[in-house]
């Protein structure tokens, strides 16, 4: 099964296993970008993470936890299809759905940000009252974009079809139309946080859920240009690695299930900074999330 659905020959997370057995975390990649709509580049992203990773210590101080004390499986990339967007959300759900039924709490690197919506079918049938939370620069809400209603673009509104519960906390959008934000601000979903501040918006927001499982979806983009240039679709604005670490240190006390890291374009930020802040979100993002056993 895993033969069929992962290229395995490639790099490997920091200190992950390529077998399941005894991990209670399951990462894949998804080497797509064929839905860009500026600078191309995000199938790069989830080698990249791989690659630079080694240069981080194990231990996280914000957190207090080491993954040293954590089994965690990398998987390698799923094999897609590049030339159909709608197989590969299919295929995706297909990786998602072989790690749940291993009892391992999913993070895929992406790859852009279409990738989402085939995690999200495949975690509802698990979790009926599953939410999202999304970082990102963009909305993501459009019916459809140049022609395709499964671009990057129109994400969120995919997943808002398949969650049961309708409920998405968009977190730091400062980027779509007229007619996304006044969707996000009817449906109180648009959680207005500011670099510089501290979580307590979204900590209120999420308290209705506080037994709900979360889905963490965080779009490299939400990262202010200045720290993040290696992604496809920059917006100046955007925030810092410290509010990132306020925002899982509120998340932490809720329950995340699974996650997503998306839109890393490496080549377009030379030094490599860019993904070394990626792979540092993926370790964070191992150390925090909930087993699924």
């Amino acid at each position: 099964m895993i033969k069929n659905l992962f290229d395995k020959e490639n790099a490997i997370f920091m200190g992950a296993k390529r077998s399941p057995e005894n991990c209670v975390i399951g990462i894949f990649g998804v080497n797509y970008d064929g839905t860009c709509s500026f600078k191309p580049g995000a199938r790069f992203g989830p080698e990249a993470i791989r690659q630079v990773s080694s240069c981080l210590e194990t231990y996280c101080p914000n957190l207090n936890r080491d993954l040293d004390d954590i089994m965690y499986a990398d998987f390698g990339s799923i094999i897609i299809d590049k030339n159909d967007s709608k197989s590969v959300i299919e295929s995706v759900k297909s990786a998602t759905n072989f790690l749940i039924n291993k009892s391992l709490s999913p993070i895929m690197l992406g790859g852009e940000h279409s990738i989402t919506t085939g995690a999200i079918e495949a975690l509802v049938k698990k979790y009926p009252d599953l939410i999202l939370v999304q970082l990102d620069a963009h909305a993501d809400l459009r019916e459809s974009y140049i022609g395709n209603k499964h671009s990057h673009a129109c994400t969120m509104k995919r997943c808002l079809e398949v969650l049961p519960e309708k409920k998405i906390l968009q977190v730091g959008i400062r980027s779509g139309t007229k007619e996304e934000f006044q969707f996000m601000h009817n449906n109180n979903q648009l959680v207005n946080f500011r670099p510089g501040e501290n979580a307590q918006k979204l900590k209120q927001a999420l308290l209705p859920y506080s037994k709900s499982p979360i889905y963490l979806t965080i779009d490299l983009d939400w990262f202010d240009p200045s720290l993040l240039a290696g992604t496809g679709t920059p917006e100046p604005g955007g925030f810092f690695w410290n509010d990132f670490d306020e925002i899982l240190k509120t998340l932490v006390e809720f329950r995340i299930v699974a996650s997503d890291i998306v839109e890393l374009s490496p080549e377009i930020d030379k030094s490599g900074v860019s993904s070394i802040v990626a792979a540092k979100v993926l370790r964070s993002l191992i150390l925090s999330l909930e087993s699924m056993q």
